[in-house]
């Protein structure tokens, strides 16, 4: 059976280990440009022993940044910072990605010059009272936002980034289409599953024809939205088989976003998302990621060593705790490299 501290092979990427950084916003850069903050924040996770470390979600147009702060790839000025990321992480062992985004009506900037500002979903839903009421995408709008997506991703490959992640989760712009909650489109990308997955399948697959043949492509979802009449794992698991006949090579599974409630607190337990991505790689046929509160290394190990996902990811975890795929090593019983300057730190 594998283990956490397994190397494993997607594509022509080999990982080092099955641990992967999330993709987390840090809200530090300057007109979508990476700082030195992420160089060192990146660099951290990259000694600390990731075997996947995904960069936290790149806009591909200014009007789909989360926030005025987010990082950016909508421009061939962001390549060279990125491509500081994606060095130093390799030089430490990591493998970098990126995680391609889009905000949609979830978007909270504010004109500040950058490019388009105008907010745009898949329905003219608002978000919530303090978010702009969106224009529905029109067929324009549709070519222009792939178009980002593939010209952010030859960026990415310029920058030298191993994989790729599209961010379809959270309720952001593709997770908008997948949702019915959102999507009330009555053309061909609305309606029952197939409509509502074919524009993210129409981007994942122009994306996958824009790269490099051997370069991972992965998908986050929202396994669940936790709403009335909203999309379930089965649901989930549906369009992410259509994901992959598009291209997709993984799953990425989180959840909720779609609304503006709050998961229930009974809901968010250590693990608590780790059932959805079983069942969405059972009915999609796909490797998947597990992530959500996991932060003990024998839950980590217990999610790879019983198959019930290919990769663990952690987030919030690694904010406070950088180097815990050392701590979770020793825990483990497992011999790992140390970065040589740190070995009298070892336990």
């Amino acid at each position: 059976m594998p283990a956490l501290f397994d190397t494993y092979k997607i594509r022509g990427l080999t990982l080092r280990n099955r641990i992967v950084m999330a993709p987390m916003c840090t809200w530090m850069a300057e007109l979508g440009v990476a700082s030195d903050w992420h160089y060192v924040h990146y660099a951290s996770r990259a000694i600390g022993g990731i075997g996947l470390e995904i960069v936290e979600a790149s806009a591909v147009e200014p009007r789909g940044r989360i926030r005025n702060k987010d990082v950016g790839i909508w421009g061939d000025e962001h390549i060279e910072p990125h491509r500081r990321l994606t060095e130093v992480v390799k030089s430490h062992g990591a493998s970098p990605s990126i995680q391609l985004a889009h905000a949609g009506r979830k978007s909270e900037t504010v004109d500040d010059g950058a490019g388009p500002a105008d907010s745009i979903a898949p329905s003219a839903i608002q978000f919530g009272p303090d978010f702009a009421l969106p224009r529905e995408m029109d067929a324009g709008d549709l070519a222009t936002v792939k178009q980002a997506f593939v010209d952010a991703a030859l960026r990415a490959v310029e920058a030298g980034y191993e994989s790729i992640e599209l961010h379809g989760a959270h309720g952001y712009l593709l997770s908008q289409f997948i949702s019915s909650i959102t999507n009330q489109r009555e053309d061909e990308y609305g309606g029952g599953i197939p409509g509502r997955a074919k524009y993210p399948a129409e981007v994942v697959a122009a994306v996958r024809e824009a790269i490099p043949q051997d370069m991972p492509l992965l998908v986050r979802v929202s396994g669940q939205d936790y709403v009335e009449s909203g999309n379930t794992a089965e649901d989930v698991g549906a369009v992410s088989r259509l994901l992959g006949d598009a291209g997709a090579d993984m799953i990425h599974v989180s959840s909720a976003g779609i609304t503006p409630d709050m998961l229930p607190i009974r809901s968010v337990f250590p693990g608590y998302q780790i059932t959805l991505a079983e069942t969405i790689g059972r009915e999609s046929g796909l490797p998947t990621i597990a992530v959500g509160r996991i932060t003990e290394p024998l839950l980590a190990e217990e999610v790879i060593r019983n198959e019930r996902a290919d990769l663990v990811a952690l987030g919030r975890v690694l904010l406070r705790e950088p180097y815990w795929p050392l701590r979770a090593a020793h825990e483990l019983g497992v011999e790992v490299d140390w970065p040589p300057s740190y070995i009298q730190g070892g336990f």
